[in-house]
């Protein structure tokens, strides 16, 4: 017996048909008009569409950063994500200093023993000794293929130009590809002690610390040495137009690098959101900061064009106001340093978010949430705007980044013989995103009261069904780990 869907329209990167489609086990085995329904499951899809499964490949769960760890974890997070109609997601693994590659990773497949929906690793390269460069290549034997390396974050991430070069030569002659945080990190490291000192100590102020310049600085160096060693790049949220400007030079002299941009940066301002009265502006922190709107314009030709491939997240949410920090001491204090033991003991306390930073933009921890809303805010003003066609939608948001990661055809799309992780997607119903209906662990939206028409009615992953209307029906440990293959295209 089989699961059918009926009378349904599948949506993929290329066509869009009206047409049935049986799930047999784990992947899908026919698509066509009028299968007899007999012995199987009938879920009638009349008016609806069918989607593959979201893929999200900037996500940050249970991140420790600046002075706390992000809410979500591979249990909230990944329940959030599929009822966001997003059933696969790429999450960072970072090196300790003074560790090796596989001790992150370790410590992320425990993190990931709760996984509801599947999921894969990029490895943050942090500390890259020449034992370190040396053990690279083995990550894709361990199904990882994606190198990350930070140019910004100064005396806490960030790497230098040596680094990254000699980097990009070993992941080259393996068939991997390394993704950049752009900025430079030497300019913002120089900033922010200049502001902090003139008194400029407010959310606004990250915004000036982290100028669009110093961004675009860093996406050309990136991709010249893309070109120098034939590594594929992946710059990561793009922001602003010195960033896409930098990329599409690139791309224009044949060099292997490719990007992405982020929800938030298509929708929310500096001036606005940042500028808010008080501290609300700290919702807002992440970096790249948010720009202006004539940035959003750019962001949506970028990705129309096919300069930018890809809308991610950059998921990584803290409460807005939280515990009583910092987190160190009290780890120390409950549990042996166990916080998520403590707050099991207290389901009232939380830990230390965004309040950290107040007097101080400089230690607001930066990022937010936006796992769940990806799909229904892009479809709402992508698509029922006229900004993008059902197809780019599904390309954008599910197929385009199943190929640069070496998932596809498994991943990111409706084929015979592919997962059967499928979207049931309503395109009229009506839904106004609010924290008071989120799955995220978070006291905070950044699209609180916007209206959708579009939303995931049923996801399934692996032809198992997750969401059910408002009914969760997944379970910690039935996300599986996904084995990426190296030497992915290029788009």
């Amino acid at each position: 017996m089989g699961t059918l869907f009926k009378n349904g329209t599948i949506i993929t990167a290329s066509d869009m048909v009206k047409a049935d489609m049986l799930v047999e086990g784990s992947t899908i085995s026919v698509i066509g008009r009028d299968i007899n329904p007999e012995g199987h499951e009938v879920v009638d899809c009349t008016g609806k569409y069918l989607m593959p499964g979201g893929i999200d490949v900037h996500t940050h769960l249970e991140l420790p950063f600046g002075g706390t760890v992000s809410n979500d974890d591979f249990d909230t997070g990944h329940k959030a994500a599929a009822f966001g109609g997003t059933t696969a997601h790429i999450d960072f693994v970072i090196q300790p200093k003074g560790g090796s590659l596989h001790d992150g990773l370790n410590t992320w497949r425990k993190k990931a023993s709760v996984a509801q929906i599947d999921y894969g690793f990029h490895l943050a390269v942090t500390d890259l000794r020449p034992e370190v460069l040396d053990e690279i290549p083995s990550l894709v034997q361990e199904g990882v293929t994606s190198l990350k390396l930070f140019m910004a974050y100064k005396n806490v991430f960030q790497v230098d130009d040596a680094t990254l070069f000699k980097t990009m030569e070993v992941a080259a002659k393996h068939g991997m590809i390394v993704m950049v945080h752009a900025e430079n990190g030497d300019v913002e490291a120089s900033l922010t002690p200049r502001l902090l000192a003139e008194g400029k100590t407010a959310p606004y102020d990250h915004y000036l610390s982290r100028p669009r310049e110093i961004e675009g600085e860093a996406t050309n160096r990136a991709t010249v040495m893309s070109g120098m060693t034939g590594c594929p790049l992946y710059v990561v949220h793009v922001t602003c137009e010195p960033a896409v400007q930098a990329i599409q030079r690139g791309r224009a002299a044949g060099i292997p690098v490719m990007g992405e941009s982020c929800t938030q940066y298509f929708f929310l301002t500096a001036k606005k959101h940042l500028g808010a009265p008080g501290f609300e502006g700290a919702k807002y922190i992440c970096s790249p900061p948010i720009r202006t709107e004539h940035d959003h314009g750019v962001l949506w030709q970028a990705i129309r064009d096919g300069s930018l491939q890809h809308v991610s997240t950059d998921h990584c949410n803290f409460w807005f106001e939280g515990g009583k920090g910092p987190w160190q001491d009290w780890m120390q204090k409950y549990n042996g340093g166990n916080w998520v033991e403590y707050e099991a003991q207290d389901p009232s306390y939380r830990r230390p978010g965004k309040e950290l930073g107040k007097g101080n933009f400089a230690k607001i921890p930066n990022g937010m949430p936006g796992l769940e809303e990806r799909m229904m805010v892009m479809w709402e003003h992508g698509v029922n705007k006229g900004r993008l066609s059902p197809q780019k939608f599904v390309e954008l948001m599910c197929t385009n980044p199943a190929k640069i990661f070496g998932m596809y055809p498994k991943k990111g799309t409706l084929s015979v013989g592919a997962d059967a992780d499928i979207v049931v997607w309503d395109p009229n119903h009506k839904h106004v995103l609010s924290v008071e209906t989120t799955h995220m662990r978070t006291d905070y939206i950044v699209y609180e009261g916007m209206e959708v028409t579009g939303k995931p009615v049923k996801v399934y992953q692996r032809g198992i069904k997750l969401v059910d209307g408002e009914q969760w029906l997944g379970h910690n440990g039935g996300g599986q780990f996904i084995h990426r293959h190296p030497n992915a295209p290029v788009l």
